[in-house]
């Protein structure tokens, strides 16, 4: 892996900072050094984000982050956009940042839909320079695009998807942590991706839905899969959500459950977010109306619900599982908070029913 830079001026511990977010919990793609966002220029990022400090330190621009990696004898490499700005579209301050990037002789990757390929002075620069520009969001050829099968069914995995009741929310974190649970508890366990951000923290296998002709998602999806499938033959594969049903910006999820079919829906939720994110005025729908909608479309209940910790005191934490399970009866756990543990231990016993 190398040494990296993450750049997220102005979003980090926001919901427009999650690809950073992402990329300072877990990545097995790069070295991140530190991130860049002057807010919190000096402070540990994990501490920031979680109150647990991981040596990640927050810088307060490119040129005290290209210091910092020398500081640290790891001189930088790679510089990634950790920013998920609405849209997707690249803040123009981001964009002369991404300059001064090539300049400083770094490889540069982007997940916005703003393809820095496309972009006629940066391209020029990279080439000038001789450095890559990455676009993980630029879609592959149409003529290499999957339709839907039904070979889905060839997969005896056991398929959990993480879906959630809003963009941003904590999904793919959640997704991430059940392989790891599942995987530390002694079972093989992959990931499916369905963002840039999966890949970024190094998904084998996934896609970026949101990126994809409509008519190819559900394909994509089954696709990613079966690759998964026939790549390692795992115990579990986990299915990471996008948006969610009701999001009137971010629709998600339709298709992950109609191709990827899972056996588990895991949902995702934040008991203290009122309204959709990023959208005053659009309250959230009631958790038991999006559990409803889930177990019509996919025909499976949900087995858990996993919090989203967003407004909450570590104290009410407990309280607040204990209150949705006595509301709702399906059991709550935070795993960013507690650790994947007891989810995974609610979840083995499917595995005896698969696998015998």
């Amino acid at each position: 892996m190398n040494p990296t830079i993450v750049y997220c001026e102005g979003a980090f511990n926001t919901t427009n900072g999650k690809t950073a977010h992402g990329l300072v919990r877990f990545t097995e793609r790069f070295d991140v050094v530190t991130v860049i966002d002057s807010r919190y220029a000096g402070q540990d990022a994990g501490a920031v984000l979680d109150g647990r400090p991981n040596g990640i330190l927050l810088t307060a621009n490119l040129h005290d982050a290209l210091a910092l990696c020398q500081k640290k004898d790891r001189p930088a490499h790679d510089f990634v956009i950790g920013l998920a700005p609405d849209g997707g579209r690249l803040p123009a301050e981001a964009r002369k940042v991404i300059l001064d990037a090539l300049e400083a002789r770094l490889d540069v990757y982007s997940g916005l839909h703003d393809y820095l390929s496309k972009d006629e002075v940066i391209r020029t620069k990279a080439e000038k320079v001789s450095r890559k520009l990455t676009d993980i969001r630029k879609p592959p050829p149409i003529n290499s695009l999957h339709f839907f099968s039904g070979k889905i069914d060839e997969v005896k995995s056991l398929r959990i998807a993480v879906l959630g009741t809003d963009s941003a929310i904590g999904k793919r974190t959640t997704a991430w942590k059940l392989v790891h649970g599942f995987r530390e508890a002694g079972h093989t366990a992959e990931l499916v991706g369905t963002g840039q951000t999966a890949w970024l923290q190094g998904a084998k296998h996934g896609i970026v839905m949101d990126s994809l002709v409509n008519d190819f998602v559900s394909g994509e999806i089954e696709h990613a899969v079966h690759e998964t499938w026939l790549d390692t033959h795992p115990e579990v594969i986990v299915l990471e959500g996008q948006g969610s049903l009701l999001n009137p910006a971010y629709p998600g999820g339709f298709e992950l459950l109609a191709a990827g079919r899972p056996h588990i829906v895991i949902l995702q939720h934040a008991p203290r977010r009122l309204e959709y994110d990023g959208f005053p005025g659009f309250p959230l729908h009631p958790l038991s109306h999006q559990i409803m909608a889930i177990e019509v479309i996919s025909g499976k209940k949900v087995s858990a619900i996993t919090l989203n910790h967003e407004g909450m005191k570590p104290t009410e934490i407990v309280g607040e599982c204990r209150k949705i399970k006595e509301q709702i009866g399906i059991p709550a756990y935070d795993v960013l908070e507690h650790g994947p543990q007891a989810l995974v231990n609610l979840l083995k016993p499917n595995l005896k029913k698969r696998h015998g």
